[in-house]
């Protein structure tokens, strides 16, 4: 009996010190930059949230599963968007107030690195990640699926074609340098 007393006194006082440190304290990443991760992360949830509070109020029905044929052109095309809102120096504009630039590599891609702190460069890597853009990306083209299909599909096949012909650039560019 009393050892359980001491086990749920010691207990208690672990998890005030606990409290006092923070949830993110002893992580070893700066607990602003955690902080900021976890806005965003509610951010993206308050998104989809948003989402579908609007199908149901609109009284649109979710797709039960989502085609095979609309999944490959929506892939393809988050593959190609989130490398150019990554990557290309025409969507400077967008990373510009979260990001510095440290070279051009060429006419068309840059090299960016996020600046500043907190929630400023939170939203800097993320603008600079073609991997976590792409989450983003698929859910905005999957939201545009299930509200707007054929606006979204047209918009998806703008990237897709886009993303085809790069690859046939780079396919020439590689079998020309053979010759």
């Amino acid at each position: 009996m009393r050892h359980e007393r001491f086990a749920a006194r010691a207990e208690r006082q672990h998890d005030k010190a606990a409290e006092a440190e923070g949830p993110f304290e002893g992580h070893g990443e700066d607990p602003r930059s955690l902080y900021s991760y976890s806005a965003l992360i509610g951010l993206f949830g308050l998104i989809l949230a948003g989402f579908l509070f609007f199908v149901k109020r609109a009284g649109l029905d979710l797709p039960e599963r989502v085609e095979l044929a609309d999944m490959a052109l929506l892939g393809v095309a988050t593959h190609k968007l989130s490398d150019s809102l990554a990557n290309d120096a025409v969507a400077m504009p967008l990373r510009a107030p979260f990001t510095e630039l440290r070279e051009k590599r060429s006419p068309k891609m840059v090299d960016e690195r996020p600046r500043g702190s907190g929630l400023r460069r939170s939203v800097g890597e993320l603008l600079t990640c073609k991997f976590c853009l792409g989450v983003w990306t698929a859910s905005f083209l999957t939201y545009g699926l299930v509200l707007s299909p054929r606006v979204t599909r047209l918009v998806a096949g703008i990237f897709a074609v886009v993303a085809l012909s790069d690859h046939l650039h780079q396919a020439y560019k590689a079998l020309k340098n053979r010759a």
